[in-house]
Formats: structure tokens, C-alpha cells, sequence
């Protein structure tokens, strides 16, 4: 767990490919009011999952292997990064079919109840990639 001071503390996830590589235009300029998170459903789609290629945000969806039962895994969302785009979702408006995830396996909920969940306030702003929090830190 890193600290930047005494309000911010996150950890360091070790993101896998796949993982989105994002559109180099969209960032996280406030926070969301809804993000996206994956369901029991997800099965990474066998290694190629179909949710990541429409997200906008460089590393926000990326895979977690399961150890116990390689090669299988599962997408998981950085509630970070994430925008609230809704892009890797296949609902759309009225329940109509749109790319993303092809098993339902995202949920969009709201920002208030995810935090509520996990006792964290997210910031408007992602933190810092962690080199940056490394030389933060070092430099105090």
C-alpha cells in the first residue's frame, strides 16, 4: 500500500494483458457518477476478452489470472480510472444490444454506493502511475 499523505491510500494492483489501451483522448477529469464492475459472470471471454477493445482509458479494464486454474481468468475494472462510459457494457438505452460484453458480465452502479462498499472516497483525479508515487514519496 502506498501513501501520497494522510487523506490518499492505494494499492498496487499488478495489471495483465489484455488490458484496455484506451483512445489517448478520454481521461478521468472528475469523478463518475456511475462505474463499471464485473460480475461473477465474467470469464474473461478465454483470454480474449471483448469488453476491453471499447474502453477509452489506457489500463482501466485488465485481467486477473486465476491461479488455482490457469489459464482461465477474469476482466477486472480500476474504479480508479474508470470514466462511467458505459462503452463495455452491451446494454444500451431500453435494454438494446450494443458492443462490449457479450455475457452481461459489467454492472454500472452508482459511484455513492461502490464507495459506500469499500469505505473509500475516490478522487476526481486518478492517482499518480506508481513510479510517480515512488518519487513522491522518496522525495519527502
Amino acid at each position: 500500500m502506498i501513501r501520497l499523505n494522510a487523506d490518499i491510500m492505494f494499492d498496487i494492483v499488478e495489471k495483465y494483458w489484455p488490458m484496455s489501451v484506451g483512445d489517448g483522448k478520454a481521461t478521468r477529469k472528475k469523478r463518475p457518477r456511475i462505474l463499471a464492475i464485473t460480475t461473477d459472470c465474467c470469464t474473461g471471454c478465454a483470454g480474449s476478452p471483448a469488453c476491453i477493445e471499447y474502453c477509452p482509458i489506457e489500463a482501466c479494464m485488465f485481467w486477473v489470472p486465476d491461479e488455482d486454474h490457469p489459464p482461465f481468468g477474469r476482466i477486472e475494472v480500476d474504479p480508479y480510472l474508470c470514466i462511467g462510459c458505459q462503452k463495455c457494457t452491451s446494454k444500451g438505452p431500453d435494454g438494446a444490444f450494443l458492443d462490449g460484453c457479450p455475457w452481461d458480465a459489467i454492472e454500472m452502479i452508482p459511484t455513492d454506493d461502490w464507495e459506500a462498499m469499500h469505505d473509500i472516497s475516490l478522487p476526481d483525479a486518478p492517482p499518480p502511475p506508481p513510479s510517480a508515487a515512488t518519487a513522491n514519496l522518496e522525495a519527502t
